[in-house]
């Protein structure tokens, strides 16, 4: 297969160098190049055809999520963002600039290629830890009236025309189960839970099921 062509944004020497060595060393990844902000990683990609950014969010001239909503809006790249914070805002504002990943810094070598390599396939990610912050931040505000047990939805989720079987499948991708998973749970099969999904994406407009676990988790997109 070809490599992913990867660039790299991060203001610490360290975080740059560390991640490049990561990559560097499996024949799976071309990094062709580093920033340390998100104007640099910019002007890397208008003179590169890179496939994804790894991009920190609190960078000095220009900020990882400034930056990302202008990679997204020229179509410069996918961007996997790398961060020590989990801040439920943040979260937000990255993945409503486009950004297809979240990933705290805290990473084993292997999570974050495979993060990548999701993030290049199409798929979008984000880590466990950040899911269910903001499904504790939504269920703090109640169930909302006509939702069942379980994981609950963020009171400005609509679920009106939506059907059980689709309810449970976006539930699913809110508790962050794969597809292979969610086709286990609901004795159905994978291809069946893909079509479903791209059909609720399409209804809600959303890119990824990142944003749509977003969406039923805050009510926001």
């Amino acid at each position: 297969m070809e490599k992913i062509k990867v660039i790299i944004a991060d203001d610490s020497d360290f975080v740059r160098d560390g991640m490049k060595i990561i990559l560097d060393v499996d024949d799976d990844f071309e990094v062709l190049g580093s920033a340390a902000n998100g104007r640099e990683a910019i002007e890397l990609a208008e003179k590169e055809k890179p496939d994804v950014f790894l991009m920190d969010i609190q960078m000095p001239e220009m900020d990882g999520i400034e930056a990302t909503k202008y990679i997204v809006e020229h179509d410069l790249g996918k961007v996997l963002i790398l961060t020590t914070f989990d801040d439920d805002d943040l979260v937000k504002q990255a993945l409503q600039s486009g950004a297809k990943g979240y990933l705290i810094k805290n990473h084993t070598p292997d999570h974050l290629k495979q993060m990548i390599k999701s993030v290049y396939n199409g798929t979008g990610v984000m880590e466990g830890s950040i899911l269910e912050n903001l499904a504790s931040g939504a269920s703090l505000g109640g169930q909302p009236e006509g939702q069942d047990s379980g994981m609950a939805a963020g009171a400005g989720f609509d679920a009106t025309g939506y059907s059980d079987r689709e309810l449970d499948i976006v539930k699913a991708v809110a508790e962050g189960l794969s597809n292979k998973e969610i086709a286990a749970k609901l004795f159905i099969s994978e291809g069946t839970v893909k079509n479903y999904i791209t059909n609720i994406l399409s209804k809600e407009n959303l890119s990824h099921r990142t944003a749509l676990a977003v969406y039923y988790l805050t009510g926001r997109k």
